[in-house]
């Protein structure tokens, strides 16, 4: 086995790379057994605990298993793609579709849960976003998705408040894009005001049915804009 030693650092990071490039490349495939740590770690000059480190990022990205008693094995010669990766791949309206979803159930459970710090935060992102009004697209864009996420935090759930957060990027991006190429602030430059206002006003006063509809009137019309691109 040729690795070659490694230099200093960041040694997990290249301990991961090399032998990463021993399974993609086919060099150890699909059901090899690896090395033991001992081995590995002599073979590219670290420690055991670095190799231990670079196994476990490469069992995070679905090329290798650990079978308790048998040691390590090869079970893919291609990493598997993260969330964000799939996301930023996969087309804006099936992404808007399952943000419907998530944030519909989001508002519901913020009517209920709200809190009065939520409150304080709901309103404070809704004057961010009037603010933003006299700003550049870029900046509203941002303000509009504060107020999104200011809604799903007061939902209370880490899960949709994860799931959300991974969205943002995408979201932020193509609603960018369809801002300037629709020139939705052309005549109104803030536009949704109202809908966002009622959003607002269902969850600060627990009506979780108006905030899901509100909400979801909302996204059903940018979904049609992105679908008439």
């Amino acid at each position: 086995m040729s690795l070659g030693a490694l230099r200093p650092s960041p040694l997990v990071e290249q301990a991961t790379t090399h032998l990463r490039e021993q399974i993609t490349s086919g060099e150890w495939a699909v059901g090899t057994k690896l090395p033991g740590e001992t081995t590995l770690a002599k073979a590219l000059g670290v420690g055991r605990s670095t190799v231990r480190e670079a196994l476990r990022a490469l069992a995070g990205a679905g090329l290798v298993q650990a079978r308790q008693g048998s040691g390590v094995f090869v079970i893919a010669t291609t990493p598997k793609e993260d969330w964000s990766a799939r996301l930023r791949q996969a087309a804006i309206t099936d992404v808007y579709e399952v943000r419907m979803l998530l944030e519909v159930e989001a508002a519901q459970l913020a009517a209920q849960r709200r809190t009065e710090d939520d409150i304080t935060a709901l309103h404070a992102a809704l004057a961010g976003r009037r603010a933003a009004a006299n700003a550049g697209d870029t900046e509203f864009v941002e303000a509009d998705i504060a107020l999104h996420r200011a809604v799903v935090a007061a939902a209370h759930n880490p899960v949709l408040t994860n799931l959300f957060t991974e969205f943002v990027p995408v979201l932020q991006h193509r609603l960018l894009d369809l801002v300037e190429l629709l020139g939705l602030r052309s005549d109104d430059p803030d536009p949704g005001d109202a809908g966002h206002t009622d959003l607002v006003n269902a969850v600060v006063r627990g009506d979780a049915e108006a905030a899901g509809r509100t909400l979801r009137d909302e996204l059903r019309q940018t979904l049609a804009l992105l679908h008439s691109l």
